[in-house]
């Protein structure tokens, strides 16, 4: 059976290749923006802040979890949790499920917060991993081994199932969300890993306690692919490497939920420029995630990387909303969106 600590790695390298990437759309690219020719509004004095969790951030970034539980993933943790404290953005550590397993891995994911110690940092578990509910001794460590502000309980059926060494059994995961609702005094976000997530289950993860829901909907990495492209992998099946729910669908299902329940709605799944982020928020998301673009830079270019590619994004968001007439995130709505004809 191959290592965990193989396996994360592989993930990292295979996610920032074209071959692991939906040619499913997410679709964004459905809408276009309603140019606003007199937009009577300061550039200078457009703001890119949003808020997530009563928290107010510089810019609608979830830098979602991908790393750690191997060697080479804390400096990447590391230049992420760094970043993050330096911007005033939230992140989210990778599956802890490795560290839970091997304490010796536990500095992969502890260092984020000796680098980020203000910063938003939300762990993060898998939900089969909460069957048969997880224990108090390894929730705490989880926790507070980065001294969390969130946990997040990730969905991965499809990943789990293309893995040869993957978990099989998804009976029990939401009895497990609900009762680690009730054991942590933390907000609980629940996401997907890349095939999305329907109005009715998020109803089911809602009435568990869920606070709030990322969506990582198809068009962006396909965990399936990056399974069936793992060198181990010698069962592949790529029959299901387009399986999931385009990222566009699921805010929209997700967003009839708002006139009865109140939560909050990230939109992940194929993120990769401004353009997404604004369209995502227009179309009822209250804040945006997203992972491969990130690694990818920090892999190319390391900090910098990151810089230069959160620069481009805060000011092409910045003129977007210009040219919608908006002074902040908050004003964007359906409103600033047509449909292709």
């Amino acid at each position: 059976m191959t290592d965990i600590r193989d396996r994360k790695k592989d993930h990292v390298e295979l996610t920032v290749t074209d071959g692991t990437q939906y040619q499913t759309p997410t679709g964004f690219d459905q809408f276009y923006f309603n140019h606003n020719a007199l937009p009577e509004v300061d550039h200078g004095q457009v703001s890119t802040s949003a808020t997530f969790l009563g928290r107010t951030f510089d810019f609608p970034l979830f830098i979602s979890s991908m790393t750690g539980g191997y060697a080479d993933a804390g400096p990447v943790n590391a230049i992420i949790a760094e970043f993050c404290e330096t911007e005033n953005l939230p992140f989210g550590v990778g599956s802890q499920r490795a560290m839970l397993e091997d304490e010796s891995l536990t500095d992969t994911f502890s260092i984020v917060r000796s680098k980020a110690p203000n910063a938003f940092i939300a762990s993060n578990i898998g939900g089969a991993q909460l069957i048969g509910g997880l224990k108090k001794k390894l929730l705490k460590r989880l926790t507070e081994s980065i001294e969390a502000n969130a946990v997040i309980v990730h969905l991965n059926p499809l990943q789990e199932l293309m893995q040869p060494e993957g978990d099989r059994n998804f009976k029990g995961i939401l009895n497990g969300i609900e009762q680690l609702v009730s054991d942590t005094k933390l907000p609980v976000i629940v996401k997907e890993t890349g095939a999305g997530i329907s109005e009715h289950t998020a109803r089911r993860l809602l009435n568990a306690g869920a606070q709030v829901i990322d969506v990582a909907g198809a068009g962006g990495t396909s965990w399936a692919k990056v399974e069936n492209y793992r060198t181990s992998n010698k069962t592949a099946n790529h029959s299901f490497d387009e399986w999931g729910i385009p990222t566009v669908e699921c805010i929209l299902e997700l967003s009839r939920l708002e006139w009865e329940r109140s939560f909050e709605i990230v939109a992940s799944g194929g993120i990769r420029n401004a353009f997404d982020i604004a369209k995502a928020l227009s179309l009822g998301a209250h804040f945006t995630a997203s992972a491969q673009p990130v690694i990818k830079a920090i892999k190319e270019d390391g900090y910098e990387g990151l810089q230069q590619l959160y620069t481009t994004w805060k000011n092409d968001l910045k003129t977007i909303l210009t040219l919608l007439g908006h002074t902040n995130t908050n004003e964007l709505n359906h409103s600033d969106l047509k449909r292709k004809a």
